[in-house]
Formats: C-alpha cells, sequence, structure tokens
C-alpha cells in the first residue's frame, strides 16, 4: 500500500524565488539561506519520493476575493506557474497525480471534510519556492505533486487543529491506496513575518523556536493555539504555520527530527524548515532483544 515515510516544513518567501530566478543565490545575503537546504536535497534524492502533497496557500493566483476555499485538492494531471505580476516563475510546470488525489477526495470527503476539488489550477510561489529549496532547480520536478491550498489569507481561516486532524485524514486515505507508492507531504508558510501595520518586520524567534519544537514531541499542544495566539507571538502572517499541523497530523506519533534549519531574515521573514521522519517500527525480535537489555540493565542498577 502507499505510505506516507517523511514531512517537510519549509517557508516560501517570494525573494528566495526571485534570488533563484536571478541567479543571486551565492550573494552574502542568500547564500546562508541555500546552504541551509543543501542536507535536505541530499535527503530527498536518497529518499526518492514517488509523490509529494504540497500544502500551501495560495496568493490571489488560482483564486481571489470572490471565491475562498478553506481547503482546495488539485486533482489536474498538470499544474501551470501562476503568472504574478511579472511573468510565470522559470519552474518547470508541475506534474499531478489525479489518481491518488481522486482517492484522498474520497476518503477525506467521506470522514466529513469538505474539500474543493480542482481540475484546473495554477499555483504560485507558495509551492514552487518549497520545490525549488528541496530539489533544486530540475528541467522537470522528479515527481508528481500533489497541491493542497489552504485559506491562510482571509478571516477565518481553518483552526490549527482542524488541520492537524485534516492530515490525520490524509493520512488514512494514503495507507488505503492500494499501490505501493512512498509519499512525502509538505507543510510551507511562516514562520513568524508580518508584512504590513505598524509591527511591520516582526520576527520572534523565541517562538519559532518553540513551535519547531513542539511539532517534533508536542502537536497537539499546538494544534489547540488560537489564531489570536499566533497574531500576537508571530505576527499576522505567521498563522501560515497552521499548515505546518496538516503535515504534522499525517505523520505518526512518534517521529524522528531528521534535520533542522533557521535563520534570519529572508526579505521580512524568518525562515524555518524541518525534516520529520516516521519512527521505524522494531521488529518483534528485535523488540524482544530491547525488552531482554532493558530488564539486563535494570537488575544491574538494582545490584549495584
Amino acid at each position: 500500500m502507499a505510505r506516507i515515510i517523511a514531512g517537510v516544513t519549509s517557508s516560501h518567501v517570494p525573494a528566495i524565488g526571485a534570488a533563484i530566478d536571478n541567479h543571486r543565490t551565492s550573494e552574502p545575503y542568500w547564500q546562508r539561506v541555500f546552504e541551509g537546504f543543501e542536507r535536505s536535497k541530499e535527503w530527498i534524492a536518497k529518499a526518492k519520493p514517488d509523490v509529494c502533497i504540497v500544502v500551501y496557500n495560495d496568493h490571489a493566483s488560482a483564486f481571489s476575493v470572490e471565491m475562498i476555499p478553506t481547503f482546495a485538492l488539485g486533482t489536474a494531471a498538470e499544474f501551470p506557474i501562476a503568472d504574478e505580476g511579472w511573468g510565470p516563475r522559470p519552474v518547470p510546470v508541475v506534474r499531478g497525480h489525479p489518481e491518488l488525489a481522486a482517492h484522498i477526495a474520497q476518503s477525506v470527503i467521506l470522514d466529513e471534510f469538505d474539500l474543493t476539488l480542482c481540475n484546473k489550477m495554477e499555483v504560485d510561489h507558495g509551492l514552487t519556492v518549497p520545490l525549488n529549496l528541496m530539489f533544486g532547480s530540475p528541467k522537470e520536478w522528479p515527481c508528481p505533486v500533489i497541491p493542497l491550498a489552504v485559506n491562510v489569507v482571509m478571516y477565518p481561516p481553518p483552526t490549527g487543529n482542524r488541520c492537524y486532524m485534516l492530515g490525520k485524514a490524509i493520512k488514512k486515505a494514503v495507507e488505503s491506496y492500494p499501490k505501493d507508492l512512498k509519499v512525502v507531504i509538505f507543510g510551507t508558510g511562516g514562520m513568524s513575518h508580518q508584512i504590513s501595520g505598524q509591527r511591520a518586520g516582526l520576527i520572534n524567534s523565541k517562538f519559532d523556536h518553540a513551535f519547531l519544537d513542539n511539532l517534533t514531541k508536542n502537536p497537539k499542544k499546538l494544534a489547540r493555539m488560537d489564531h489570536l495566539e499566533y497574531m500576537r507571538e508571530a505576527g499576522a502572517e505567521g498563522v501560515e504555520m497552521v499548515m505546518w499541523l496538516i503535515m504534522r497530523g499525517a505523520l505518526d506519533e512518534q517521529v524522528d527530527e531528521v534535520y533542522r534549519f533557521y535563520t534570519v531574515p529572508a526579505s521580512n521573514t524568518a525562515v524555518g524548515h524541518i525534516i520529520l521522519e516516521n519512527r521505524k517500527k522494531a521488529g518483534k525480535k528485535s523488540a524482544t532483544k530491547m525488552k531482554r537489555a532493558a530488564a539486563r540493565s535494570k537488575v544491574h542498577r538494582v545490584r549495584s
């Protein structure tokens, strides 16, 4: 059956995309950002996912204030690159996986999550920048991508708990898909930042690091966080991090943190990134050996 093997989070700062497109990644300001993803590129090249599910928010490219779905799943065979005002980014067209997307849609909707299904949808920097950071700049993306757009732009966005539970429903859906596929799920956006108003330029590194810690160890605590706390601690746009909880909900309860990277600033945003793998379950023999070793250790401690 299909399985989600890992989750990835990444900021999707548009200026990162501009630095890639304009060949400025080696400049001192940007070099530290891109060097932070070198290990991630190596990791995903070894993982070789068959499909990536990318959770992101649309920036008035596919949708507008006239129509704002809370959750929109891309079910098309391909997704063109949106023109965000200066022409489409020079990146490959995103190939979809309609069969798996349709299966996820059926399973998740029958689990009472109302999705908008998009058989035609352009994707913007919210999706393409994380792909660049993880895969570099290939002529074609190495695997199909299923976009999941989440409204975190117009009030009211979904709660962290709703996002976390949607992740669990996606996990169930993927694991019921009969074909053998390795899936990596991305949560994108954030971290702390505010792009307008009196607090424009706000960055709260203490909050960001605590969020990363809890994403690994205590995601249920994050799921209880309300919108006002995100805005107060992480800025108006910090609420994008609820999308990371979809990724986390799609993983097992116990995960291993493979890699973490954090830097400030990139444009006016704190860049956060983490890779989480589902903890490998020990076989029966290994589990028995571990129990025996623990018992011997306990006896030794008592005697000593």
